[in-house]
């Protein structure tokens, strides 16, 4: 387990290494006094500026899910205009992938018009996973149902057409396209057809992997989701033993524009439509449970001092049982010298 971590904190830093000398590593630069780098942009703006391409992006470019430091590693948050992965590690997380998935959209149309969405999969996958309760879109993510279309497509051939014609429409507030293991299909040339049109419309695409196995892509961000231990309700007296709270994810950062590894455990605040970042100690406190369920009658009180047991010795002969001296097991005669 340590050697993996440290390989992977190892990959994470030729990554950003090869991303300065690349030039495509953003950075945060303040205009000089007086002067601004883009017309159309307010000298007071906050920029970030990537040197490759020169161009100018400001903050209304990326979706921050409101937890600082996830937002901070991922130099921002996820772009908007781009196609961004979500992977399951296994199969049984297509429930937590896709409420993750519904969180994002949630934040979408909460910051921006209230458009359709587009959720894209196989026969295959939507057998296995199942679709989005139409009753808890609302309550949970406040999305009315008439608002989220599905594409189900007999094959991965036809859930790829449909997903890039859909990328490419302004009429969506985003596209999700929903994909099980490593399909042969599913490469770099069919990814970058996505990425292209994804910030020609300026709308993200949302690709969600199911037990997949990294690749390469040209999605810029790769988030590895399973789902988290809920902690107990918040009431007026304090946790409610028993009960189950917010729904949790814990994410890993598999791949990013900065290459900033990281591991963050995010609750979803269905009544304010944000996430929440779950501290270490907090989970801990919160879902700790005793070892060993404690005695009934009380603390177990101390023998009193001074009173002693005796037990016979396992194996001692009795009284008059002993050998005789030629029948004394060898290691206890006395040694021959000379």
């Amino acid at each position: 387990m340590a050697m993996t971590a440290v390989a992977r904190d190892t990959v994470f830093a030729l990554r950003r290494q090869i991303a300065k000398i690349e030039g495509t590593l953003p950075e945060r630069l303040e205009a000089p006094a007086g002067a601004s780098l883009d017309t159309h942009v307010p000298h007071n703006t906050d920029l970030t500026f990537v040197r490759r391409g020169l161009a100018v992006v400001t903050p209304d470019a990326f979706l921050q899910t409101g937890a600082a430091r996830l937002d901070g590693a991922l130099s921002g948050g996820l772009p908007k205009s781009a196609l961004n992965e979500i992977h399951g590690t296994e199969t049984r997380d297509a429930g937590a992938v896709a409420g993750f998935a519904l969180s994002l959209i949630s934040l979408i149309l909460k910051q921006g018009p209230r458009l359709p969405v587009l959720w894209v999969g196989t026969s295959e996958i939507f057998r296995e996973a199942g679709f989005p309760y139409a009753r808890g879109l609302h309550s949970l993510f406040g999305i009315e149902p008439e608002q989220l279309l599905f594409s189900e497509a007999p094959k991965l051939v036809d859930a790829l057409w449909v997903a890039e014609e859909a990328a490419r429409m302004t009429a969506l507030a985003a596209v999700i396209l929903e994909i099980r293991g490593n399909p042969q299909r599913l490469d770099l040339t069919a990814t970058r057809r996505l990425h292209a049109r994804a910030q020609a419309a300026g709308r993200p695409v949302f690709l969600l992997r199911q037990a997949a196995e990294p690749e390469p892509t040209a999605a810029p961000v790769r988030l590895i989701l399973s789902p988290a231990p809920a902690a107990a309700r918040e009431t007026i007296a304090g946790p409610l033993a028993g009960s189950i709270g917010r729904p949790a994810f814990t994410i890993t950062i598999g791949k990013s524009r900065t290459a900033l590894p990281g591991q963050f455990t995010l609750e979803w605040n269905p009544d304010e439509r944000s996430f929440e970042e779950r501290w270490p100690q907090k989970e801990w406190t919160e879902n700790s449970v005793p070892v060993v369920s404690a005695s009934r009658r009380g603390k177990d009180p101390a023998a009193a001092a001074g009173a002693v047991l005796a037990f016979p010795a396992v194996g001692s002969p009795a009284t008059g049982d002993e050998p005789s001296p030629g029948e004394r097991a060898a290691h206890l005669s006395p040694r021959r010298t000379g």
